[in-house]
């Protein structure tokens, strides 16, 4: 029975930066995809004292946990390594020292049970998730926004994105965890902010909206910080010190200019996505600041004025985990394509890799 048509199990892992993750997903071309297990290994506590993920203490806690979440996601499936039909890896982007460790240890897994090996771009698993969750058909619009990434994508198949725009600076949960440090808050940063922001003024701090008076889609969030700084450097020496209802203000402040950008530019992506007259227009979202309430009400808004459906996955599927890579690796592997024991780690890797890069080039490729 060739691929396209039999039941699939596939093993997934993923360590491009700070969650060490492995899950199991099936599926039957006539059912819905299921996810038999899902485990995550967070490091926050490994960083906390460092206000940011150190690269190197981050690769050496993968090489610690890969091979026992490997063992657990398994043991929650109730499967081994005889019933998996292939492993998948998240390949790049990433620190690349975790993404190598990710690499070695399916390249270890593939080559002892003798199975297929997959590598998978991070950011495809991400743009893919909702087809795992939702089944929704080609094309659709797909917003990533996270830590590390923010762009607009019209997703045509899973091999087959067009960039419409991006962050041309910081990502927005970037500029979230780099203000909950600026305001003395907790990481991460993005629910510190977030839960500040309900007791605060948003019409208190006039933050910008970087880049509205530009036309396309492309965004920029590193000003944004900046205004803070200085709105909170003058409250300081205005008042001799920070009151609790002036940080609130400055949440509030900042997260709805983050909201703002973000809904307008969803509204101009929209406008070239619907061009296409797709069938069933859907604008799906993914990546941790997804999991802002506001945010996500203002998308939702955006989505429904171009008569669009609005998907979110839930958001242990926003965040990175390794059943997005799993099922990346399996539409991939349906389709024939897998690696062989030269897939490589990459630090980076664009999805569009028609356009010319959103954050520059080095010896090494395009960054995003």
């Amino acid at each position: 029975m060739s691929r396209a048509t039999r039941t699939l199990t596939i093993l997934g892992l993923e360590s491009s930066c700070d969650d060490t993750a492995a899950a199991v997903v099936r599926h039957s071309p006539s059912a819905r995809p299921a996810i038999l297990s899902s485990v995550v290994a967070g490091q926050t506590e490994l960083h906390a004292a460092f206000g940011g993920v150190v690269p190197e203490i981050a690769a050496r806690a993968h090489v610690e946990k890969l091979d026992l979440c490997v063992e657990a996601a398994l043991e929650q499936a109730g499967l081994s390594l005889a019933d998996i039909d292939a492993v998948a890896v998240t390949a790049g982007p990433g620190l690349i020292g975790g993404v190598l460790s990710g690499v070695m240890c399916a390249k270890g897994i593939a080559a002892g049970a003798g199975i297929p090996l997959i590598g998978v771009n991070h950011l495809a698993g991400h743009a893919l998730t909702p087809r795992l969750t939702d089944q929704i058909a080609f094309p659709y619009l797909m917003l990533l926004v996270s830590g590390g990434h923010c762009q607009f994508l019209i997703v045509r198949g899973n091999d087959s994105f067009q960039r419409l725009g991006g962050t041309i600076d910081d990502a927005p949960g970037e500029a979230f965890d780099k203000t909950a440090k600026l305001l003395g808050l907790g990481q991460p940063g993005g629910p510190a902010v977030e839960a500040e922001a309900k007791g605060g003024d948003e019409t208190r701090f006039a933050f910008p909206r970087p880049l509205l008076d530009r036309p396309g889609c492309d965004m920029s969030f590193s000003g944004l910080k900046t205004a803070l700084l200085r709105a909170r450097d003058q409250v300081i020496d205005e008042q001799g010190g920070l009151r609790g209802q002036d940080r609130a203000d400055l949440c509030a402040s900042f997260q709805a200019a983050v909201r703002d950008l973000l809904a307008e530019k969803s509204r101009r992506a929209l406008a070239v996505y619907t061009q296409d007259n797709p069938a069933e227009a859907n604008f799906a979202v993914a990546g941790g600041v997804a999991a802002n309430q506001a945010i996500r009400e203002a998308l939702t808004t955006a989505a429904q004025e171009a008569d669009a459906g609005f998907l979110a996955p839930p958001l242990a599927l926003c965040t990175d985990n390794a059943a997005m890579i799993a099922w990346a690796g399996l539409e991939a592997f349906r389709d024939g394509k897998s690696a062989d024991m030269t897939l490589g780690a990459r630090p980076r890797w664009p999805l569009d890799t028609a356009q010319p890069a959103l954050l520059g080039s080095g010896k090494k490729g395009a960054k995003a």
